[in-house]
Formats: C-alpha cells, structure tokens, sequence
C-alpha cells in the first residue's frame, strides 16, 4: 500500500491493518520455519507496510500534540 492510500485512511484503520499485516507476517515466518513458504519476498513488503503505516500514524500524533 502507498503511502498517500495509507494518508487517506483513519487512524482507527491504520491500526486496524496493523494489526492484520502482524498477523500476516506471524504466518509468513511460520511457513519459513516449516519451508512452506514459496515468496520470500513478501516478508520485506510486509514489514515495509507495517513500517510504512506505523510512521504515518506517529506523524498524525506528533501533529496532533503541537
């Protein structure tokens, strides 16, 4: 997700696909262990994503505050 589609979400929904992606990547690293896992390279986008969102919304609460 870009980061001007993650802009346009509410706080509550950054959060909430945090959330989703935690779990997501939690299963992704299960198939790795197991060697299950066929795109390694979704790991790094998810965790880009879960950095992405995360900053996005720490910038809404440091605005927030000033």
């Amino acid at each position: 997700m870009k980061a001007k589609e993650i802009r346009d979400l509410t706080t509550a929904e950054i959060d909430q696909n945090v959330q989703s992606l935690k779990e997501e990547l939690f299963n992704l690293r299960f198939q790795l262990a197991t060697g299950q896992l066929e795109n390694t390279a979704r790991i790094k986008e998810v965790r880009k994503s879960i950095a992405r969102m995360k900053t996005i919304a720490r910038h809404r609460e440091l605005s927030a505050n000033n």
